[in-house]
């Protein structure tokens, strides 16, 4: 595991778009086109503004994916993922390919075996990911499968994860906040060439020193702690996210 801490958000976004800039043109000068997966979140956005400023990425040859979509809520609710990577990746940096999930329809397994045959199809170049403040990676929050083979999976949401999600600004009250969800499964996410994991915030310094820190075991109760196992993950904390793991 590559981890690199800088002082502020703004310079781990600039860090982690030049990565990320220089993943995707590696991927690129090896094949036609690329499959990448896209986090959604807060802690995606100054990433994903600078990552928009490089301006040599041939995006026309990439096909995208995102990890997650609320059960129950359309492409045109505000918390919508399907609706954030319409607006902040398809509109912006206009992939070739776009698979989103349908959060709102009427047939759910029919549905999570719609994209999860999608996403089966060919190997996975790239991913961009988040931690959230329970130690979650996509929707699995703990204890996370990490046995299940199933590319996409339906999870039952805990109350730490929905709380988030109000403390995000995303809903009004935790009532509001969808129980389940469709989520990309660990194993899948795993299999990807390439993850770069984008973590800052003061609020996410928890879950990166139970996930992370050189003593963390490897465990579905901090799901994210599955990343130290993988051959190819960086991860972009600022001074804030990273702080507990200063003090050890």
């Amino acid at each position: 595991m590559n981890l690199y801490v800088y002082e502020t958000e703004q310079d781990m976004a600039a860090a982690a778009a030049e990565k990320a800039a220089e993943v995707l043109k590696q991927a690129l000068a090896k094949k036609p086109t690329i499959r990448l997966i896209a986090a959604t979140g807060n802690a995606q956005f100054k990433f994903l503004e600078k990552l928009y400023e490089k301006k040599d990425i041939d995006w026309s040859r990439v096909t995208l994916f995102h990890l997650d979509e609320y059960i129950g809520i359309s492409k045109d609710h505000p918390a919508s993922f399907a609706r954030y990577i319409q607006e902040r990746i398809v509109d912006k940096f206009h992939p070739g390919k776009v698979f989103l999930i349908n959060g709102s329809a009427s047939d759910v397994e029919a549905e999570r075996k719609r994209i999860s045959a999608l996403v089966s199809e060919a190997p996975v170049d790239v991913a961009f990911v988040g931690i959230g403040e329970n130690g979650h990676l996509a929707f699995n929050d703990p204890p996370a499968d990490f046995e299940t083979s199933e590319p996409y999976i339906i999870v039952n949401l805990d109350e730490r994860c929905r709380a988030q999600q109000v403390g995000e600004g995303w809903y009004r009250s935790l009532d509001e906040v969808p129980r389940q969800a469709f989520s990309m499964s660990i194993k899948q996410i795993m299999k990807t060439a390439c993850i770069l994991a984008i973590v800052p915030e003061k609020r996410k310094a928890e879950a990166v020193f139970n996930c992370l820190s050189e003593k963390a075991a490897v465990s579905p109760l901090h799901p994210a702690s599955i990343l130290k196992t993988h051959p190819n993950v960086h991860v972009f904390l600022d001074k804030d996210s990273a702080s507990l793991l200063r003090r050890t």
